[in-house]
């Protein structure tokens, strides 16, 4: 058993958090490390994403109804969208396209669905492959892997009322999530396999005088598996000859079998109404999300198995926007509290520094992280009869506190960390009677490969990436997080086509 002062300087905690388009305010994000990859959901089409998403007072007819299903009243008519998107991230360090294609259709009852494929690059490891396949090639299955996406809505408008409720089901059958190679250092290959559900039940109505509201119900299970196979080298002693025979040093695979649980229910609130000067708007949003983490996979930056946590983080956040004539402005302004508590548990009785025994299942470390976050995203648009763009700027602090307890030492370690990260986007668009053709694209800076200036084997190019997209890192920093710098570019097309 590994020492356990050795423990509390490896207590890494790592929780990951699917979530189907990045910057949805219906979730709260949790990153205790500036890990660069984020846009492996980018497959819904989007009116605002080259103003960085503006979201809170500023409608979205093509997003709206994927993130709140209770907004398909909105929808005129029907429309077929084609959304090819594709992402990279600096240094080699994953990469992915997506081809995305959803019908939108409305009425009395509304709905749609979407279909989507696709491939993640996986990152190249740091050493060559000890096993490969023939012709020393390495294995198609550690080059890429295929994602497949399926969402469907359905809702309808309450009789005699300027109130709609709908309910939509998004499920993701999961080959990889971008940035898990990274997570175990060392590995010869990992094969990943799983899926994500997420349902969401929405409610929106209108009220006299052009204001609005929505109110928002959603769950989200993540159910995967890692099968991860490292190279041992083993001493083997040689058979008596003469002449003696050196000692051989020989390669042994070992295989760990990993499984990743995260439960999530949140409720989103939002209202909207307009302002005295024309063309102006304010909305408010109100999140809360809970959050259970039943199974943790045992990372090789983490080594403590079988460690579970709650979080809980809510968002209280303003908007504004202008819509006059042929431009668009709009800002968002969110600020994120949250609380996050993860443990260890002994995986057999252990004697504490005090004499005391803890059982088996008892907790020997817990970690408690206290995060006040702050996200502003602002954009500005314009549009004439044919020709559109657009240019924004995402700006989002993470800033947290870690209280780290190891109760089999009897010891205490606090750590402050922040960091800000960086989001410029943009955007061009086409519009003709029959056609709207749209480009966005955004990078993200800021963020990168993180390690700790304590343990030089985190240090390394292994150290971590975001996965999905989204995505929650509750990492437990055994130092100061160092960073290898990286940035995000994510490009996106899309093709939208009114159905006669």
């Amino acid at each position: 058993m590994e020492p356990l002062n050795r423990l509390v300087g490896r207590s890494w905690l790592l929780i990951l958090l699917l979530v189907p388009a990045t910057g949805w305010a219906q979730y709260i994000t949790l990153k205790t490390v500036p890990i660069a990859t984020e846009d492996q959901f980018l497959i819904f089409p989007s009116e605002n994403q080259g103003m960085a998403g503006v979201s809170i007072a500023l409608d979205d007819p093509l997003l709206d109804p994927f993130v709140n299903p209770g907004r398909g009243s909105l929808i005129r008519g029907a429309r077929l969208s084609v959304t090819p998107s594709l992402y990279d991230v600096s240094g080699e360090a994953g990469s992915g396209r997506a081809l995305p294609a959803s019908v939108l259709f409305g009425g009395e009852v509304f709905g749609g669905v979407l279909l989507s494929m696709q491939q993640i690059e996986a990152t190249p490891q740091f050493f060559q492959p000890i096993i490969v396949g023939p012709g020393g090639a390495e294995p198609l299955s550690q080059k890429s892997a295929n994602n497949l996406y399926a969402f469907g809505m359905l809702g309808t408008r309450l009789p005699g009322t300027s109130t709609s409720v709908g309910a939509s089901v998004f499920w993701a059958g999961l080959d990889a999530v971008q940035g898990v190679d990274q997570l175990y250092a060392g590995s010869q290959s990992i094969n990943q396999t799983g899926h994500m559900l997420d349902v969401h039940l929405g409610l929106y109505g209108e009220l006299s005088g052009e204001r609005t509201y929505e109110l928002l119900v959603l769950h989200n299970r993540v159910d995967m598996t890692h099968e991860v196979d490292y190279v041992d080298w083993v001493f083997v002693d040689p058979v008596r000859t003469v002449p003696p025979v050196p000692v051989e040093v020989v390669p042994e695979i070992r295989r760990e079998t990993n499984l990743d649980r995260t439960n999530t229910w949140g409720l989103h609130f939002n209202y909207v109404q307009p302002l005295a000067a024309a063309g102006w708007r304010v909305g408010g949003i109100l999140t809360s999300n809970w959050k259970s983490h039943p199974k943790i996979p045992n990372y090789e930056i983490q080594n403590i198995p079988r460690d579970p946590g709650n979080s809980y983080g809510m968002n209280f956040g303003l908007g504004v926007s202008r819509s006059l004539d042929k431009t668009t402005f709009g800002i968002d302004m969110i600020f994120e509290p949250i609380w996050s508590n993860t443990w260890a548990e002994a995986g057999e009785p252990i004697t504490a520094a005090s004499g005391r025994v803890i059982p088996k299942g008892g907790k020997t470390i817990t970690n408690d992280f206290t995060f006040t976050n702050a996200l502003i995203r602002t954009g500005f648009g314009y549009q004439d009869e044919v020709v559109g763009f657009q240019l924004g700027l995402q700006v989002r602090s993470i800033d947290y506190e870690l209280k780290q307890v190891d109760i089999v030492e009897g010891s205490k370690r606090l750590q402050d960390e922040s960091w800000t990260e960086w989001t410029p986007t943009w955007g061009l668009s086409l519009a003709f009677s029959d056609l709207e053709l749209r480009y966005q694209g955004r990078v993200t800076t800021g963020t990168g490969l993180p390690g700790t200036a304590w343990d030089q084997a985190v240090s390394t190019r292994f150290a971590a990436a975001e996965a999905a997209g989204v995505s929650d890192f509750i990492v437990a920093p055994s130092g100061p997080l160092t960073l290898q710098e990286a940035s995000v570019t994510a490009h996106q097309f899309s093709i939208s086509i009114p159905i006669q």
